[in-house]
């Protein structure tokens, strides 16, 4: 078995694989990437058992066969090539001799047979979506799924597709994120948990990407296909929970403000708030906003005020800076809205512009209770 691939173009590919391969592996031959050459057509493939994804690139070959080369000792060895035609010639003894302009590299490989097989899914269904909006979609809601161990269905994101649109949910019982888009259709209707780690991958492979991604998925696995790769992954089992039932539907306060004005001032005054609860207090009267925390074990304290649009009763709030920030950090609206019923219900912060036709983005984040 014998091909010759620029080295460039394999380094970069195998980047993107390297992403699936956990640090630390129960069965050694996850460890490598499975090279599949059939003439000049070479897949390459990486899984950890619940996501396996694989590229398929254009080499110079006229020959067949399976290995499985040592992923780590090869990617160090391609990141120090200039661009150059390698030449990998799989020898008798066990082992993979790769050629450069300079000299000659020799890895040991394993037998393509040992690797696990990726799972054909029976009778899926299928959506299609452009890449950059399934990566908007992604990073939009992804920050918000919950990291607990023993609530598995809210450390993914809920997808949810139907005639209407496409809906993407992600929550941690603390915050939650609703995007939304009309604009795209589902021929039916369907719901899934996509775990974190595949969809990070998609997040930074799609990010700039205008080419489309067919969804394929049925009850236990989802699978995206796009451009020469595909991604197949475990989907999360679970019910997920009902996420409409805590939207407040009554939010009579509603703030206007600057995002960044408001963003950069709960920056500043959430330095001063107690380390624990990272608490900041919302007082909203009139036109004016005031954003204040203390620390009252080490006497810090800080206090901004900032001229915002308020329609609605006078009022004080307390919310997890933390949260705040990154909620206005994902939004790249210049003004915000922030609505609320009362001091003990969540507020509802939404973009008052920058969205797309057909997009909706709706965060919800729990009030702290106010130490008075």
């Amino acid at each position: 078995m014998k091909f010759i691939v620029s080295s460039t173009y394999l380094l970069k590919q195998l980047q993107v694989l390297g992403g699936v391969i956990n640090s630390s592996n129960t069965l050694p031959i996850l460890d490598n990437f499975l090279f599949e050459l059939d003439s000049n057509q070479l897949t390459v493939s990486a899984s950890d058992l619940e996501t396996t994804m694989a590229s398929t690139l254009e080499v110079e070959s006229d020959s067949k066969g399976s290995v499985a080369i040592p992923a780590r000792l090869l990617l160090d060895t391609l990141k120090t090539f200039p661009e150059q035609p390698l030449t990998f010639v799989v020898e008798d003894n066990n082992t993979v001799e790769i050629s450069s302009n300079h000299g000659k590299y020799a890895l040991a490989y394993a037998d393509g047979n040992e690797f696990p097989k990726a799972v054909a899914l029976e009778d899926p269904s299928k959506t299609v979506i452009t890449g950059d909006v399934l990566a908007t979609a992604i990073s939009k809601t992804i920050f918000a799924a919950g990291n607990d161990d023993l609530r598995p269905v809210m450390s993914g994101v809920f997808f949810q597709f139907s005639t209407e649109g496409l809906t993407f949910v992600a929550t941690d019982a603390h915050k939650l994120v609703k995007y939304t888009r009309g604009d795209i259709k589902a021929n039916q209707v369907a719901e899934f948990i996509m775990p974190k780690k595949p969809l990070n991958l998609l997040k930074g492979i799609l990010a700039a990407s205008e080419d489309d991604v067919t969804i394929e998925y049925n009850e236990s696995n989802a699978k995206f296909t796009f451009e020469n790769s595909e991604l197949i992954c475990r989907l999360i089992d679970g019910k997920y929970p009902n996420y409409e039932a805590v939207i407040p539907k009554e939010n009579p306060n509603k703030l206007v403000i600057d995002r960044n004005q408001f963003l950069n001032s709960v920056r500043r005054v959430s330095i001063f708030s107690n380390k624990t609860t990272h608490q900041i207090r919302l007082k909203i009267a009139g036109a004016e906003l005031n954003i204040s925390a203390e620390d009252i074990d080490y006497s810090n304290k800080a206090e901004e005020r900032l001229t915002c649009d308020y329609q609605g009763d006078d009022m004080q709030i307390g919310f997890n800076s933390r949260f705040l920030t990154e909620m206005l950090n994902n939004l790249n609206a210049d003004n915000v809205q922030l609505e609320m019923s009362m001091p003990n219900r969540a507020g509802i912060l939404t973009p008052v512009d920058g969205l797309d036709e057909g997009e909706h983005i709706t965060m919800l984040v729990m009030p702290v209770m106010l130490n008075s």
